[in-house]
Formats: C-alpha cells, structure tokens, sequence
C-alpha cells in the first residue's frame, strides 16, 4: 500500500512541474497502453507462463512495478482534472480594473493592516451585464487616502466585513498574480490552492449595502464560532504583547504575530509551534484521551459498555474535530485528524495500530483531496517528521525512559528534516532542540489548554495564565535566540547533495549495531559545502528582482556583491527587501554584502533597505541621501560609523574583480539644489565588465538625462538598461535611449499598477530602436549573465521556469 499511496504522490507532484495541463488524448492513450500490458501480460501468462513460476520474486516485483506505474499514472491524471476545472474559473482579462457589481457573502475572518481589510468571499450574484467573476476572491477595503475629499463622514462610512454577512458592493478586480523570483514564494500557486481566482477591493464611492448581517449556512458556522473566540481573546488580552500569539494558538490566525516574533520563533526553530499545528491537535487529542481513559476506567457500568480505550479514541478524536474547526479546518490540521481518523477506526475494530499504513492512508486523502498541497513546504515537512519519527522509533526492541524517548524523538525529528529545512529556506535552527525541549511541553500541555478553556468558557484567569505561561516561555526563547550562533545558513544546495544527504539521514538513523552507520555522516557533508558562485575574474551577473512596482537589482562579480535598491515597504510588519531579497541573498549563499546602494528616498526603492542591512552585513552603504535624512536617523543606520554612509556624487569610482563601477550622476551641485526633485538625485551607476556593460538608473526623469547626455555621453553605451523610472513618461527620451543604445532594457513594474507603468508610448521608443524588452510584471526576475567565452546570456525567470496556472505574455 505505501508503494502505491508514494506513487499517487508522485503523480500529483509531477503535475505541478508542468508548464501547461496535458491535453486529454495522450492521457488516454497512457491508460490504453497499460491496460493493453495488463490484458497481454494475462494472455502471456496463461499461454507461456510455467518457466516463469519458477521466479516468484520476479512476479512480484513486476506486478508491483506495475501498480505503481499506475498509481503514478492516477495521481496525475486526477491532479489535472481537478486543476482543469479550478482554472476554468477564471476572470477573463477583457473584466480586470473594471467596475463590477457583485452580491455575496463575507467567507473568512478579516485580516486587518495599516492599510485597511482583507478577505475572502464568496460571490453570490454578478449584476454587472455580461460581466464574469469567478466564486471565490479575495477582497480588500481600503479607507480614503487623507485628502480634501476625505472628510471624517466618509472615513467613519468605511464598511467593516464580518464573517457571513452578505454585501452588495463595486469591486474592481485582476486576475491573481505575484512576483517570480529564484528561491521565492509563488503567490499564484498559493491562490490556485487556495481557491481563489481574482484578488481585487472595493469601490468606497460606488452604492454600498449590506444585505444581512449573518447569512444562516453551514457553510459559515465555523467561522461564526471563531470570530465569537477572536473578539473574546482581544476583549481579554487587548493590550497585552502576545496576544496575536494566543489568537494563532486558538484559532489560527497568525496574522497578528509581530514581524520581531516571527523572526525569534525561526531562529529557535519553534515556529511550528506558534499556530495551530498537526503537533497541537495530535497533544489535545492525547490529553482528551488519557483523561477519559482514566475516567472511565473509574466506572464498572461504563466500562460493561464499551471498552475505556475505545471511549477514549472517541473522545480525543471530538476534542481534535473541534480543535481543528477552530483553526478553520487549515490543510496542517486536517492532515492530522486523517492520521487520527485512521487511529480512531484501528482501535475501534481491534487492530493493530500500523504507523507506515496510518501515514500513507492520511498522504493519500490529503493528495486525493488537495493535489496542490505537494507544493507546500508544510505539507513534506509534517509528514516528513512522521515519517522519520516511524522509522527511527518503530520496531526497536525495549522500551527506554519517557524522557530518554522523548529527547531521542526531538533528535531524530531534527536531524531527519535537516536536509529538507536547507533546501526549502537556506537555514536550520542550531539551538532547535534546547528550544523545543522547553517550548514543546510548555505550550502543548499549558499555554494550548489554558487558551482554549479561557476562549470558550467566561473564565477571563484562564486566558490571562495562559498569556503569563506564554510570557515566561518567550523570555527564555528571546534570550536563546540573542546567542550568536543560534542559526546556520548557507545557499540553496544542488539536487544530487540533497538526495545524498536524505540517504545518509537514512542510513545514520539505523538501529545501533548497523554496521558503517558512519557512511550517514559522510552522506550528508556536500549538503554543507561552501556555494561556488561558477564566476571569474572579470566575470559579472546582474539579476534584476521581480519587486512589483519598485526596483531592486543584485549584482554579483567574482568576490563581491552589491545591492542596488531594496523594493517597497508594504506595511509596518513587512516590505521587500524582508519577503524578496532577504529569501534571495540566503538561498545564493550571499552571508554579507560589499556593498548597498540607494538610489533616492523614494518608498517602493528604499523600503526594504533597512530590513536587508539588519539581516545581512554590509560594508558601505552609497545613496543620494542627505546625512540628516530620517532613514539615516533610523535603525539599523543609526549605529554606524558616518564613513559608511557614503553620498553619492559623479566621479565615485570602484573596481571589483576586474569589473569596474562608476558613478555618472548626479554632480554635487545637483545634489545641493534644493529645486531637483528627488528622482533626479537618483544614483546612476555603470557597471563595466569585460563582456558587457549595465546601467542603472533609479528614477531619473528628462532633466537628468539631458544632463547625463551633457556630462557624460560617451560613458552612457551599455548593452542592459534598467529603463528609469519604470517606463513612466517623464522619462526615456529618445535621445537618452540613442545615447545609451541598450540591446536589452527592463521595465520593472507591478501587474496592472495604478500608474499605469510602463507608458505604451515609452515601449513603442525602445522597440524603435531594435531593444528587446523585459517587463517585471511579465517576465518576473531577470538575470544577465557575462562570462568569457560565452555571449551574453539573459534568464526572464516567468519564462524559463512556467507553471501551469502563470498566465502567458507575449
């Protein structure tokens, strides 16, 4: 049976590598095919079969063979059909930005920023003519910008969503869509998984009303519940600092956790244990189960009735079902409850409880049921960790200390998901074990059951203890995850020294008395080797990351690094430079930076800076900037030496590896007049390898490309331009393009964005001039590589790496 479930999982996996769905024939055609060899095979064996009788071992390794094969053959297939019939419920692109006027029914908690609301819904009825609109999609309520049309009537009118109320709103929607990037996080997939299939928000100066409140369907009495417990945990913990944690321990919802939390969990490798997890469930199921175990065993008359270890399966298995509605049945949980289902029904008919079988049942419902879960890092690391704890523990002879198993299981769950945690985020834990040792117990068997018995019973002590535990628990994780060496991280490693490294976990984790278990050691070292970035003197790589609207651009020589540029700053908790960049320098192997350079001040350039140079040592950092301007003033700049903090001005010169970088603008002078606006103070900056040339340009306008064209004519040629300001019309001139004559220019901007970047009039310029053009919003990161021997070799991430479910650009 796990030979087949593992081929289900193949499949499924399989099918979202593709670029586009199989059409249906050559699907049908594998299918007659291996019928065809069931049905020969049959014939063959009837007719010829005695000389291989003798080979037994033979039959069954084919017949297994073959079943696997088919089970590969099913779980792609049925990954197909389901993403066929999920992409058909799409939104046409002839309807995105446009008003639409939809009715239906607030499906999801709201999630609440700086900016305003966030959620799903669920679309009822389209009363827009000919207009179509998918079922399910996620919608944002922004309130008025401040302005003198903003009063205090129409802020106060901003509607608040609830979950279940039904609404009749103007909506202006795009199909979902994300940035692309080495080693990043694919939004797109997200929401295919998740169901939804256009993102968008509201029209606050369209008719809005609110048609009921609470829409009586089942489909909603989950989230009735959890938002009834939310507000408790607020009214009870308002105002205390780990509040956002207990909602996410209660219900789910980890929106509220602080962005300096999020990095003490991962640091101390407790992450999985600060929301709702397989790990929680799966300890209240237990604490239900012993406690009625006990219970029962009290009364003579009850246990006449049913045995105390089937009322206890049945009473852990509720206390799971609960638990899990109120983390609104996420994919985690309800991995969990399958195992715990398949527990529950083992006990129930007197079974041998078979922890290979039980993992495999529970892969194969979650992989029938959701194929696009084999996507999710959370998906290989849960089952992973079954999985290894089953191989390791299971079948050993003896029975050890409780607490010797225990640290053995936290040792075995460390090492055996190691190779995975450094392929899927470039880090592991070091001080994971002293940290969970503590925080497991403590937040499964205290802070968890306090949390809930305050949340669903008026007992505001309970929920107050809990928070009190939490605190203590927190002090000590602080303070572990202050020790210098509390993380490791190193570069994305190559597909061999991953697999290697998963056999020798294998092989290390063998019973004692294995011989040469130390192979397993050896096995798994190249996972650690240093990154060789393949580059040589002179040598130069320029990738030009995929921020949406806003620019940041990693260049690499032989020894060095630089940033140009940190993207945006979306909210107080999160910006560019936290989800893009970061991600992307730990998974290339980048540990410091040579050097950083901002361009000008403007947010969707600058507000991610400061989340890089706090997490990745930097050297210098070069910008346009005056000394007193507040990012200077700010963390992490405030505490470093003034001759770090460079200005900008032309003439700066640098050579790195044989790779030379210069300045060309702006002049002193210009950066003294008070009259420049700030994107003509941008840094430009040329960089000059032997194979080829990149200029960068912030957002210059057309006053500083005259000038560059005055001052500097003969240095502005190069054969990559990243396009200033976006391709917006103040700038591109064509005298500017002439001047620079880029065979390759990128356009870096956000799909659809309101500015409406890149102008087509500014395109129309760089194709006049034989250009070829590479947009951020259609082709995701863009990288150039220069090295000798070879001609220029450009790598638009959207293209070479597609999805089935990434939309098509010319």
């Amino acid at each position: 049976m796990v030979v087949i479930v593992l081929g289900v999982v193949l499949g499924a996996w399989a099918l979202q590598q593709q670029a586009s769905l199989p059409h249906a024939l050559p699907l049908t055609l594998a299918w007659c095919v291996l019928l065809a060899l069931n049905v020969g095979a049959r014939w063959y064996l009837r007719r010829h079969g005695l000389w291989i009788s003798k080979y037994p071992r033979l039959i069954t390794a084919s017949k297994r063979g073959y079943w696997f094969v088919i089970a590969v053959l099913f779980g792609f297939t049925w990954a197909s059909v389901l993403a066929t019939y999920r992409l058909a419920d799409a939104l046409p692109s002839a309807w995105e930005q446009k008003n639409i006027t939809l009715i239906g029914v607030v499906a999801s908690l709201p999630e609440y920023t700086e900016h305003g609301q966030r959620f799903v819904f669920d679309v009822e009825q389209v009363l827009t003519p000919q207009a179509q609109v998918p079922k399910h999609i996620s919608l944002s309520i922004y309130p008025p910008y401040p302005s003198r049309t903003a009063t205090t009537k129409s802020v106060e009118s901003t509607p608040q969503a609830s979950v279940g109320a039904r609404w009749q709103w103007t909506v202006r929607l795009k199909r979902p869509h994300g940035v692309i990037n080495p080693h990043g996080f694919d939004f797109e997939a997200w929401a295919l998984s998740e169901r939804i299939r256009a993102t968008g928000a509201v029209r606050l100066k369209s008719d809005m009303r609110k048609l009921s409140t609470r829409v009586n369907h089942p489909r909603y009495w989950v989230d009735y519940a959890r938002a009834k417990v939310a507000s408790r945990i607020t009214d009870v913990l308002a105002d205390k600092p780990y509040a956002g944690v207990i909602r996410a321990l209660v219900i789910g919802d980890d929106s509220q956790i602080s962005r300096a939390d999020w990095d003490v969990y991962m640091r101390t490798g407790t992450n999985h244990l600060m929301s709702i997890s397989g790990l929680h469930i799966t300890m209240l199921s237990g604490l239900i189960f012993a406690l009625t175990y006990w219970l029962w065993r009290r009364y003579t008359r009850l246990l006449l009735r049913l045995p105390a270890r089937k009322a206890a399966a049945v009473a852990g298995m509720i206390a799971a079902l609960l638990y899990a509605a109120l983390a609104g049945f996420s994919i985690p949980t309800q991995r969990t409850l399958y195992m715990l289902m398949t527990v529950t029904v083992m006990l129930w008919l007197d079974r041998p409880i078979n922890m290979p079988k039980m993992l495999a049942i529970a892969l194969l419902v979650v992989v029938v049921m959701d194929p696009w879960a084999v996507n999710a890092a959370g998906f290989w690391l849960s089952f992973g960790a079954v999985a290894v704890i089953a191989y390791a523990m299971g079948g050993r002879i003896g029975r050890p200390h409780w607490l010797i198993e225990a640290v053995k299981v936290q040792w075995v769950v460390t090492l055996g998901l190691l190779p995975l945690l450094v392929a899927m985020f470039g880090q592991f834990s070091l001080i994971s074990p002293i940290a969970n040792a503590f925080a497991i117990p403590v937040i499964s068997f205290l802070v968890v059951p306090a949390a809930i018995l305050g949340s669903l019973l008026p007992i505001d002590l309970s929920l107050q203890l809990s928070h009190a535990i939490l605190s203590v628990t927190m002090a000590g994780l602080n303070w572990l995850s202050a020790m210098p060496l509390a993380t490791w991280q190193q570069a994305a490693p190559s597909i061999w020294t991953l697999l290697l490294a998963m056999f020798g976990v294998i092989w290390w984790l063998l019973p004692r008395g294995v011989p040469m278990r130390w192979l397993g050691t050896v096995c798994m070292l190249p996972l650690f080797s240093p990154h060789a970035n393949g580059l040589h003197a002179g040598d130069l790589r320029v990738t030009v990351l995929d921020v949406g609207q806003g620019l940041s651009v990693f260049v690499q020589t032989a020894q060095h690094t630089m940033l140009y540029d940190a993207g945006t700053r979306y909210d107080a908790q999160s910006d560019a430079g936290m989800r893009i960049v970061i991600p992307f320098l730990r998974a290339e192997g980048v540990g410091k930076l040579s050097g950083v350079a901002l361009s000008h001040d403007d947010l969707d350039h600058s507000g991610g800076i400061a989340s890089v140079v706090g997490q990745v040592p930097t050297a210098w950092l070069l910008s346009s900037l005056s000394p007193q301007a507040s990012l200077l003033q700010q963390p992490p700049f405030d505490t470093w030496p003034q001759q770090k903090k460079i200005t900008c001005h032309a003439g700066q010169h640098w050579q790195w590896d044989q790779v030379r970088f210069e300045v060309l603008y702006p002049t002193i002078e210009q950066l003294q007049n008070i009259t420049h606006k700030d994107n003509d103070k941008s840094c430009v900056i040329k960089i000059t390898s032997r194979y080829g040339a990149v200029l960068l340009t912030g957002d210059i306008e057309r006053g500083a490309e005259s000038a560059l064209i005055e001052s500097a004519a003969e240095r502005l040629n190069s054969d990559v331009l990243i396009v200033p300001h976006h391709g917006s019309k103040t700038s591109s001139t064509p005298a500017f393009i002439e001047a620079v004559g880029a065979q390759h220019v990128v356009m870096t901007n956000g799909y659809l964005n309101r500015f409406g970047h890149p102008k087509p009039v500014i395109e129309q310029r760089y194709l006049n001039h034989d250009a070829h053009i590479y947009r951020s919003d259609h082709d995701g990161a863009v990288q150039f590589a220069f090295q000798a021997n070879q001609p220029m070799t450009v790598t638009p991430w959207r293209k070479v790496f597609p999805r089935y479910w990434h939309d098509r650009y010319p």
